[in-house]
């Protein structure tokens, strides 16, 4: 728009290519899931006030709590050191957070030389507005690292408190990544390998996740466990092939959850 706002709208189709329906039948989905604007209270752009539809990892780490659609206003500080955000809004996605209102807070640390630099820390806390009709915790808490370490390695790890209302039992959840490499969209021939770990009590993980797990890998009423392998490679400018699978995945129960292989390519313009 100018030097300090900035718009932004998307829009999301889905159709099903094994449908026999007719294409006038209108079963397709089309809709708005962006639809923002971000504009720099200062000069240096260090103060920004985004509002409208966004993209909200609850936490700004794994996302594994909620990484969807949210309607609402956030305020951001930010400069080479450190960040904090605070904001409120409405989830628009997930089965159980759908339409619950939230306020949020994030304190992030910047940090390192070298082999280490660009790691972070960070501590974040939600707050949630439970409306008619809808099931949500009272709050919760949660810390996360990114350490990059050797050149090539990263390790994210992710901890969450979860308040339960009602008598219901609190609960934990973890969340773990190492990675070696980094495949980046601008630079062919990169490519990274990783595995994952999450444990999350039952009634712990509420939202549409931001993880590439199914519902059933992440299960709210359980809970879940369970390891996860995969590997990125770009394979042409702004081109991925992206590979994932997952493992030894239980309830917290130990039952067995049927795996998941997942195989994509992605494409960015």
């Amino acid at each position: 728009i100018n030097d300090r706002a900035d718009a932004v709208i998307g829009v999301n189709y889905a159709s099903k290519f094994s449908s026999t329906d007719a294409a006038s039948a209108d079963k397709d989905t089309f809709y708005v899931d962006r639809a923002y604007v971000n504009y720099a209270l200062d000069a240096g752009k260090k103060f920004n006030l985004m509002v409208g539809r966004y993209d909200y990892e609850l936490g700004n780490a794994s996302g594994i709590q909620y990484g969807d659609n949210f309607d609402g206003a956030q305020l951001k500080f930010a400069n080479k050191k450190m960040a904090a955000t605070a904001g409120y809004g409405k989830f628009r996605e997930g089965d159980i957070l759908k339409d619950t209102k939230t306020a949020y807070g994030e304190l992030e640390g910047f940090f390192g030389g070298g082999t280490v630099a660009g790691s972070a820390v960070g501590a974040f806390y939600n707050n949630f507005n439970k409306g008619n009709g809808t099931v949500a915790p009272d709050d919760l808490w949660g810390a996360y690292t990114s350490l990059n370490f050797a050149k090539k390695f990263n390790f994210l790890g992710e901890y969450q408190k979860v308040n339960n209302p009602n008598g219901t039992a609190d609960a934990d959840v973890f969340y773990g990544k190492l990675q070696y490499g980094k495949a980046l969209f601008a630079q062919p021939k990169t490519w990274d390998l990783w595995v994952d770990y999450v444990n999350a009590d039952h009634h712990g993980l509420y939202g549409s996740s931001g993880n590439w797990r199914t519902a059933s890998l992440l299960n709210n009423a359980q809970g879940a466990k369970g390891w996860g392998v995969g590997a990125d490679y770009a394979f042409a400018k702004n081109a991925q092939f992206q590979v994932f699978q997952t493992f030894n995945s239980k309830t917290k129960a130990s039952q067995d959850i049927d795996e998941l292989t997942r195989a994509q390519f992605v494409f960015v313009f």
